[in-house]
């Protein structure tokens, strides 16, 4: 059970600390950034499952009740191969650490959710109070997009059930119809695949955890990503240039192509479809997800391995 706690430790640590800091130094993250967040991903899940399997084995070895319940269907043989019986102290003050901060992870994912529900609830509220009156007799407006009488220009996606996207009259006097496509393309692939969940994710992860570097990068790539994801979908359904100038007309007076950090990303996204860097190859893709894929079971392979050597 110590050489388990130890090598989950060492997981942990690199997919922590080393691992996230050479990722954000990569520069094929922006070629492919669905990828990328599915290697963050990866990269979290092995953190968080090197957590639980660290904390079950400790509870485990700590307390006679949490190993009765989670070794009562085991033979002798695969509890013997654990050595429970002979925990060290450090693994007593390691499974209180990581009790703790299951606890507070907890506590940061609903503290996380609740207020994007408080938020999206108020949002909604404010959109039924903008929206114009419709003549009696006509149901409210309940479809896929709601259009707000706003010399502003902007767009976004109102997550919820039903979804909602909400577009000013300022933008579509201001776009083309090729380039509202692109705009609404580029929301519809937002709410495809879920990024506001993501987000949801690292914000509560990154506010629970300050310190830990891969939640920290996690949660800033996560808000990166995505954009450039979306842009993706928004280019290849009405090309980059189209997209870009769409993006450029929506922000131009926000100041695009400034280089105050705040609108940085702005300029990068401009930059990138004005000058569309290549994507990876099927190979390197393929072998990238794969590799990705794997790595959160090393802490299955390492909880499991004691038992199934004393099966074998």
């Amino acid at each position: 059970m110590t050489i388990c706690l130890l090598l989950l430790s060492v997981v942990a640590l690199t997919a922590a600390v080393p691992a996230p800091r050479a990722l954000t130094r990569a520069d094929w993250p922006e070629r492919d950034p669905v990828l990328a967040l599915w290697v963050w991903q990866c990269l979290v899940a092995t953190v968080l499952l090197c957590c639980l399997t660290a904390l079950v084995l400790g509870a485990a070895a700590v307390f006679h009740t949490v190993r009765d319940h989670v070794f009562a269907p085991a033979p002798p043989a695969v509890t013997a191969a654990y050595d429970l019986s002979a925990a060290p102290v450090w693994a007593a003050v390691l499974t209180l650490l990581l009790a703790c901060g299951a606890a507070w992870t907890t506590a940061m994912l609903g503290r996380e959710l609740v207020e994007a529900r408080r938020s999206r609830d108020q949002a909604r509220a404010q959109l039924r109070e903008r929206a114009p009156d419709l003549p009696a007799g006509l149901p409210a407006a309940r479809g896929p997009m709601l259009v707000l009488e706003d010399e502003y220009p902007d767009t976004w996606w109102m997550p919820g059930h039903p979804p909602q996207l909400v577009v000013t009259t300022g933008a579509l006097q201001r776009l083309t119809d090729h380039q509202l496509d692109a705009v609404l393309t580029h929301e519809r692939g937002h709410a495809r695949a879920h990024h506001d969940w993501l987000l949801h994710l690292s914000t509560a992860l990154a506010t629970g955890f300050p310190r830990v570097p891969l939640f920290t990068h996690f949660c800033d790539q996560t808000h990166r990503l995505v954009e450039l994801a979306a842009d993706d979908t928004a280019s290849r359904r009405c090309g980059h240039l189209t997209t870009a100038l769409a993006l450029i007309e929506l922000n131009q007076h926000r100041g695009v192509l400034s280089c105050a950090s705040s609108r940085r990303l702005l300029g990068e996204r401009v930059d990138r479809l004005l000058e569309p860097p290549p994507r990876l190859l099927r190979r390197q893709r393929a072998l990238t997800t794969t590799v990705a894929a794997l790595v959160p079971l090393l802490p299955l392979v390492i909880t499991f391995a004691p038992g199934l050597t004393a099966l074998s």
